[in-house]
């Protein structure tokens, strides 16, 4: 700023006045009589104010000055209209733009974690015929959604059985909103487990990290990712609450064993979707929440990733699971409570079953119409059964082919309202 108003002034003390008077000299020679002029700059109003005052006075011995003047008069108006602008810069700092708000170091590893697995998850639209009752067209009706995630780049999506059940026709809606039709590869109902497949370009499939459940620990943040209420990609965070957790499949109602606990929000439309550790690696599938209030809000479980892995690969590999059987049908556990005993009371064993080669005994009547009781299994492998969960919780630990052994069954027979232990 001071050199340009050193300039400035340099120029008036050396280049004629705008408001110069000019007469003519008998000799034809021009000749410049100037007054005594005054020149005043302004600056805005927050700056001081500069009076510049000088005498101009030029003889006939410069005849270089005028070309000199016009270089002068260029320079300053560059000068000038610098000055003006460096000034006029104070008035536009009410434009200030904000700067955007930091995040802190937690908060950006959640941003960071939804970015790079939101597109891994998936939304699912189970659809079901339907006949018109007028025109008795068949109309196919979106009966009810959920969530899953890309397992492989083969197009293979993981989610509950429960949310395709009952369907007629599946589509897949993948992150960038482009939907296909899904087959169903295989599904196993103890588990809440299905599997389905889109005809989708590899490209666009990006199969979610998986880890591991067996080694988490109550207190570990997770994050579940899904469509709650047909809601697009919601993201809900909370903690483990508790580990080896039993509930039942919503299928067939057998028990599902080390099931997650978790206080992270799982609504209506998450059930399928994945549930996450701090790192994005999947630990469980969201599958249900236990409400007294019947309200979408209270304990949220997820079926460990361990379970799932094994069942996924069986039906890939081969459209089914295939798990160990005893070959029986038992009783429930309250028709054995009523007996005062504990254990899995043998309703049926086909003689051609595991369980009737190795000779349990099924309940029937004899020839007088007396109810005889089969087989009470009180223990398998050494270990103690108590009901129906402890028999599957068992087998779940064994494979096709294994031998097991059982304690020498307890046998009844009722004669009337009587229980005669044999």
């Amino acid at each position: 700023m001071a050199a340009a108003y050193s300039l400035i002034s340099t120029f008036f003390s050396n280049s004629p006045s705008p408001s110069t008077a000019f007469s003519r000299s008998p000799n034809t020679k021009s000749i410049f009589s100037l007054s005594r002029h005054r020149v005043c700059l302004h600056r805005s109003p927050n700056l001081t104010t500069f009076a510049l005052h000088n005498h101009y006075n030029h003889s006939p011995q410069a005849p270089l000055s005028s070309a000199l003047d016009s270089l002068l008069v260029l320079c300053t108006s560059v000068a000038l209209s610098f000055s003006l602008f460096v000034a006029d810069v104070d008035s536009a700092s009410a434009f200030v733009v904000t700067p955007p708000r930091k995040l802190q170091n937690d908060e950006l590893a959640t941003v960071r974690l939804f970015q790079e697995n939101t597109p891994s998850v998936v939304y699912i639209t189970n659809l079901a015929a339907r006949q018109d009752a007028f025109t008795l067209d068949v109309l196919e009706v979106p009966q009810g959604s959920g969530s899953g995630f890309v397992w492989d780049k083969d197009g293979h999506i993981v989610t509950n059985y429960h949310v395709i059940r009952g369907a007629s026709d599946l589509r897949v809606t993948l992150a960038d909103q482009t939907t296909y039709d899904a087959r169903v590869v295989g599904f196993d109902q103890d588990k809440d487990v299905a599997v389905l497949r889109v005809d989708a370009p590899k490209e666009k499939l990006r199969p979610i990290p998986v880890g591991v459940s067996a080694d988490l620990l109550v207190g570990q943040k997770v994050y579940a990712i899904g469509n709650p209420f047909g809601l697009d990609h919601t993201l809900t965070t909370g903690v483990i609450s508790g580990l080896r957790r039993e509930i039942s499949s919503a299928a067939t109602g057998r028990p599902i064993q080390d099931v997650i606990q978790t206080d992270a929000a799982i609504n209506p439309g998450n059930s399928g979707g994945p549930l996450l550790d701090s790192s994005g690696s999947l630990i469980g599938i969201n599958t249900a929440i236990y409400s007294p209030s019947g309200a979408s809000s209270g304990v949220g479980f997820s079926i460990p990733v361990d379970t799932v892995s094994g069942i996924v690969d069986q039906l890939v590999r081969f459209g089914k699971v295939t798990r160990p059987i005893l070959g029986i049908k038992f009783a429930p556990d309250q028709s054995v409570e009523q007996l005062g005993v504990s254990g899995v009371l043998v309703l049926d064993a086909p003689a051609n079953g595991p369980a009737g080669k190795a000779g349990l005994l099924p309940t029937k009547r004899d020839a007088y119409g007396r109810l005889i009781l089969g087989d009470i299994i009180t223990s398998v492998n050494g270990k103690k059964v108590s009901n129906g969960s402890d028999l599957y919780r068992i087998l779940d630990q064994c494979k096709v082919g294994d031998t097991v052994c059982f304690l020498q069954p307890i046998r009844y027979i009722i004669i009337s309202a009587f229980v005669i232990l044999l």
